[in-house]
C-alpha cells in the first residue's frame, strides 16, 4: 500500500510540474541570411469551383489553406502560378476576396490586396491586410473573367509566405481544376 501511495504522489507531483511549465510554441525558422520561413508551412486543403463548364463568365476558384498551430509565423501572402492548361486563366484582381473558414462554412471576411505579377504572366499574388495567425483556416476566392474556352485539366501551384520584411515562400502544392465541354445534345 505504501508503494502505491508513494507512486501516486510521485505521479501527481510530476504531472503538476508538467502543467506549470510554460507552453512552448513553434518558432519560425530564421535562415542564415536572416530570411524567415514557416516552422511548419500551411497546407493546401482544397481547390474547387462551382462551375466546371467551359466559357462560364465571372466564375470563382476557391483555394482553402490551413495554417497549422505549429506554423511559427502568421500567413501574410499567397502566390498562385498556373503551371498547366491549354490557355491562360485571367484573374480579376479587383474581385478577389478571402474569408476565414471553408467554402461550405464561410466565416469572417478578410481584407486583402490582390496583384497580378508583371514578371510572370500566369502568376497572381494575394496579400492579407492582417496576417492570418497560426491555427486558422482561410479560403481565397480568385475571380476569373471566364472559365477557359478549352476543356481539360488546369493546374495552379500555390506558394505561401510568412509575415516579415525578408521571407521565404514555401510551395504548398497544386490546385487541380477540370473544365468540361458542354455535352448536352442539340434540341
Amino acid at each position: 500500500m505504501k508503494y502505491h501511495t508513494r507512486l501516486l504522489s510521485t505521479l501527481f507531483v510530476l504531472s503538476t510540474g508538467m502543467w506549470s511549465l510554460p507552453q512552448l510554441g513553434a518558432n519560425a525558422v530564421t535562415l542564415g541570411n536572416g530570411a524567415i520561413a514557416f516552422a511548419q508551412p500551411p497546407r493546401l486543403v482544397s481547390a474547387s469551383t462551382p462551375y466546371t463548364d467551359i466559357s462560364v463568365p465571372d466564375t470563382t476558384y476557391y483555394f482553402t489553406l490551413e495554417v497549422p498551430a505549429t506554423a511559427g509565423e502568421p500567413l501574410q501572402q499567397v502566390t498562385f502560378n498556373q503551371i498547366q492548361g491549354i490557355e491562360d486563366i485571367e484573374f480579376n484582381q479587383n474581385d478577389t476576396f478571402a474569408f476565414e473558414g471553408t467554402r461550405q462554412r464561410q466565416g469572417t471576411k478578410l481584407a486583402l490586396k490582390a496583384v497580378k505579377n508583371k514578371d510572370q504572366q500566369n502568376s497572381f499574388t494575394v496579400t492579407f491586410d492582417s496576417p492570418i495567425p497560426p491555427g486558422k483556416t482561410v479560403t481565397i476566392g480568385l475571380r476569373a473573367y471566364y472559365n477557359p474556352f478549352a476543356d481539360g485539366i488546369y493546374l495552379i501551384g500555390v506558394t505561401a509566405f510568412p509575415s516579415g520584411q525578408q521571407t521565404v515562400g514555401q510551395f504548398l502544392g497544386i490546385g487541380r481544376l477540370q473544365f468540361y465541354q458542354d455535352t448536352y445534345p442539340d434540341s
